[in-house]
């Protein structure tokens, strides 16, 4: 539980939110589309799991998909706030993993909130430290961008994906983030006005026909 939150509320949190201080919203979804091959890879390295060789070929090639769009949009190089991201999502990664195994022994709503528990330490007194002398110029699509990633991305939204880990495996459950890629750049455009041509909609169709692949050679 120490590492998944180190990894999740200090490093990926820490990371993407650093990350897209410089980046769009859009532009940072896709690079953490990474994800699902880099957990796949800890859960080799971390837990055994042994998916089969199709399995990291489409890991691969969704993740080749991602970057390609990736170079595409950011001019063909990697700024500080790809970095970033980058490991963003290689501390993200190492979580889900030692999350997925904790969630074989817990329930998952059990191992988020007794992460975020431990984690109280640190964030209590970041929070104090890091907030605005002057609260009320904090807009409020401010707060409610705080209130979302707070109650959702890192906690409730935790109940199922722990779940999810510990009934299908921390490498083959890791190919749907692929999804979450596409799933962000659309909301960036509802929400923030940001534009999406027809390439990110071809890129996104490849995509959910990639992961489809991995799934199936994961569970043959």
């Amino acid at each position: 539980m120490g590492v998944c939150a180190f990894c999740f509320v200090i490093g990926f949190s820490g990371f993407v939110a650093l990350g897209l201080r410089t980046v769009p919203a859009a532009h940072g979804g896709v690079v953490l589309g990474i994800m699902p091959l880099t957990t796949a890879a800890a859960a080799a390295l971390i837990l055994g799991e042994r998916p089969p060789v199709r399995f990291w070929l489409f890991a691969i090639l969704g993740t080749a998909i991602v970057a390609g769009f990736v170079l595409r949009d950011g001019g063909e190089a990697f700024g500080v706030g790809d970095l970033y991201l980058i490991a963003g999502a290689l501390t993200g990664s190492i979580g889900h993993v030692y999350s997925g195994k904790l969630s074989r022994q817990l329930p998952g709503w059990e191992v988020i909130s007794w992460v975020l528990v431990i984690s109280l330490p640190v964030t209590v007194p970041a929070t104090f430290w890091l907030m605005p002398a002057n609260l009320s110029v904090v807009p409020t699509s401010a707060w409610a961008g705080l209130g979302y990633v707070t109650l959702f991305s890192m906690f409730i939204g935790f109940f199922a994906w722990n779940a999810g880990l510990a009934l299908a495996g921390v490498a083959n459950a890791s190919q749907t983030q692929l999804l979450q890629t596409f799933m962000t750049l659309g909301l960036a455009a509802l929400i923030n006005g940001e534009g999406i041509d027809l390439s990110t909609i071809a890129a996104a169709v490849a995509v959910v026909v990639v992961v489809a692949l991995g799934q199936r050679a994961k569970s043959k």
